[in-house]
């Protein structure tokens, strides 16, 4: 399997910026918050946060739609 290339990687970064910019950050609770606007407990949102694998799964059963990304640690702090 071939590297990345630059620009790919600087793609990639861009996006994940984007990410970050324009979502809000649950953590811990992104299982609980995604069940919530699903269900209409809570306002629907843009959100990202830690979920374990079998949180996951158990949101993809119920129909929820979620996605990984890789997320390193250096994104969450201040961007320049």
């Amino acid at each position: 399997m071939a590297s990345p290339s630059l620009e790919q990687q600087a793609a990639f970064l861009k996006a994940l910026r984007h990410v970050i910019a324009h979502t809000e950050d649950v953590g811990e609770r992104f299982a609980d918050q995604a069940r919530a606007m699903h269900y209409g407990d809570a306002e629907p949102r843009s959100i990202r946060g830690q979920a374990t694998p079998r949180e996951a799964s158990e949101l993809i059963e119920e129909g929820i739609d979620v996605m990984a990304l890789p997320m390193p640690a250096a994104l969450k702090e201040t961007l320049q």
